[in-house]
């Protein structure tokens, strides 16, 4: 199949079932990262005052750490999960700092190296194709990805791996396109999803990134952009919209992770499918977002603590939603604002979808809650997937019901 890619013009057009990618890459495969996580820990803390949240944000400051949740130190107060990525040389000083200001933690992951190295060689002995010619219970490399793949219609945009360590979007938007090809015939929901609605695909939004957690940094977060003043590279994709771009959760330094980048849109990925969306503004009546981990399925204001105007629809599709998910494996997810059952972040693609007349915005945090974190095994990418098409056609149902 011949897939479309954004933003060269009438190719993207109106579409039943697009995939949308920026670039292609000449493949190249380094899944064991030269060895560089070896003695790495992930480690788990909950401050339970806010000495400790400021203790825990001094000696942040002074170790090169990685965090998983939350997305920054500013968002540690008491009470808060903390995971934190510490490499093997400052896990000892970190660790010693814990005990001495006798602050609680859990070590989740004791050797990260480890835990690559298994799921590499389940990787590697897994068959990477199906009797249908391709497995979508295991993760892909972008080239992997690059291979696969009319009259007015209402649409649904879905986007995966806005951030790139987060390899679970993927997964899952390439697992929706397969249930709507085998199921159209079977399931007269599905039937009736795609011949009432186009669905706009975009299985990996950051390909810069994506790749290079495959090749560099499997934690890596932002995009891949150069900066001219600084060595450190990329964009946070979800603080670079120009909707109260670098408030509030977004950071100006161009080493952070939640960096806002130089100006609204500067990066190619986001300027690209926000002129997509802003084309087709009146047409798109749902976007998604999926994301990990957490658990959450989130929606507008991520920038504020307000009430969005058309609350009480979207308040029920996502209370619908969610558990339509929990009744597949009894898995619990929030809901509600991102401000209030997340945290405060501006410039996200959420909001930005929101503010531009899209009706139904909603950022999914899929599983887990932290036990594997980013690396979530590709045994859970079935079950995961599953449940998550339950919430996705339940939201998607509701846009052809009368609520609007």
């Amino acid at each position: 199949m011949n897939l479309p890619v954004i933003p060269t013009g009438r190719r993207a057009a109106l579409l039943p079932l697009c995939l949308l990618f920026l670039k292609t890459w000449v493949p190249v495969h380094s899944y064991l990262y030269n060895n560089r996580y070896a003695g790495d820990k992930v480690i788990r803390l909950v401050p339970e005052s806010e000495r400790e949240a400021q203790a825990l944000n001094a000696i942040f400051h002074q170790l090169t750490v990685d965090l998983w949740q939350p997305s920054s130190i500013f968002h540690i107060s008491e009470g808060t999960v903390t995971d934190v990525h510490v490499p093997g040389n400052s896990s000892q000083i970190l660790l010693s700092y814990l005990q001495q200001a006798n602050i609680k933690y859990t070590i989740i992951i004791s050797d990260l190296q480890k835990v690559i190295e298994k799921q590499s060689g389940l990787r590697s002995c897994r068959n990477r194709r199906s009797v249908l010619g391709y497995n979508y219970e295991v993760y892909h490399s972008l080239e992997e990805l690059g291979k696969r793949s009319r009259p007015y219609k209402r649409a649904v945009w879905i986007d995966c791996g806005i951030h790139a360590r987060e390899w679970i979007g993927p997964a899952f938007c390439q697992w929706f396109v397969k249930e709507a090809l085998q199921t159209y015939q079977s399931d007269p929901a599905m039937r009736r999803m795609l011949n009432q609605l186009y669905f706009y695909i975009m299985p990996v939004f950051n390909v810069d990134g994506y790749h290079f957690s495959w090749t560099n940094d499997r934690f890596w977060r932002k995009t891949r952009s150069k900066n001219s003043q600084f060595r450190c590279h990329g964009v946070d994709a979800n603080r670079n919209w120009k909707v109260k771009w670098c408030d509030e959760g977004a950071s100006f330094h161009p080493c952070d992770d939640t960096y806002c980048g130089p100006f609204p849109e500067s990066e190619p990925e986001v300027k690209a499918v926000a002129h997509f969306l802003r084309k087709r503004r009146k047409q798109i009546k749902a976007y998604l977002s999926f994301h990990a981990y957490a658990q959450m399925l989130l929606y507008p204001y991520s920038y504020k603590y307000a009430t969005i105007p058309n609350f009480s629809c979207v308040e029920s599709a996502a209370y619908n939603a969610v558990n339509a998910l929990q009744s597949a494996y009894g898995i619990r997810y929030r809901y509600g604002p991102a401000s209030s059952t997340l945290y405060v972040s501006s410039g996200s693609s959420m909001d930005w979808a929101y503010k531009n007349g899209i009706p139904y915005a909603f950022a999914f945090e899929l599983r887990d809650t932290g036990h594997f974190g980013f690396l979530l095994p590709e045994t859970l990418i079935k079950p995961t997937c599953t449940e998550t098409m339950l919430a996705v056609k339940n939201i998607t149902m509701h846009l052809l019901k009368k609520c609007h």
